[in-house]
C-alpha cells in the first residue's frame, strides 16, 4: 500500500496543475495570513507631507542644549530632540569670519509648532540671534508619525 502524493506518471496534465494550485494556494494563504495584517496597518497608515517638521537649532554647549530640548519636550513643543554634540560651525558674524564648537538640536514637532517653538527658543538662548530654522517632514516611518502627533498637541 502506498500513502502520501501520487507520482506524476499518475496523474494526468489536469490533476498535476491542480495539484499545484491546491499547494501554492495553501502556501499563500499562510504568509497572507501571517504578513497581510502588519501590512495592513502599515499601508492604512496616512500621512501628509509636511504636517510635521524636523527643526534645528545650535546652542554653544550641552549644557544649554540639554535645558533647551527638556523645555522644549516638557511644553509640548516637540515629541523628541536629538543632541549632536561636537559640530564646527563656521559663519560670518558682524564682518567677521567665526569658527566656533557648538551642539545641534534635531527637534521633530508638527509644523503648526514652529513658530511657538522659534519663539521659546529666542526667549531662552543665550545667542543674539539663535539659529531656528525648519524643514518639513515628507515621508517617514508611520508608526513614528503617528506617534509625534499623539504626543504633540494641535
Amino acid at each position: 500500500m502506498r500513502i502520501g502524493l501520487p507520482g506524476a506518471e499518475t496523474l494526468q496534465g489536469g490533476s498535476l496543475k491542480a495539484l499545484i494550485v491546491l499547494l501554492l494556494s495553501g502556501f499563500m494563504f499562510q504568509l497572507l495570513r501571517t504578513v497581510g495584517p502588519r501590512a495592513f496597518s502599515m499601508a492604512s497608515e496616512t500621512y501628509t507631507s509636511g504636517t510635521h517638521s524636523a527643526a534645528f537649532v545650535t546652542c554653544p554647549n550641552d549644557t544649554v542644549a540639554k535645558d533647551l530640548a527638556r523645555g522644549i519636550v516638557q511644553k509640548k513643543l516637540a515629541a523628541c530632540v536629538n543632541i549632536v554634540p561636537a559640530i564646527t560651525s563656521i559663519y560670518e558674524w558682524q564682518g567677521k569670519i567665526e569658527e566656533d564648537s557648538e551642539v545641534l538640536l534635531m527637534i521633530k514637532t508638527r509644523s503648526s509648532k514652529i513658530p511657538a517653538l522659534a519663539e521659546y527658543v529666542r526667549s531662552n538662548h543665550p545667542y543674539e540671534v539663535a539659529e531656528v530654522i525648519s524643514l518639513p517632514i515628507d515621508q517617514g516611518n508611520p508608526p513614528y508619525l503617528k506617534w509625534i502627533g499623539e504626543v504633540v498637541p494641535e
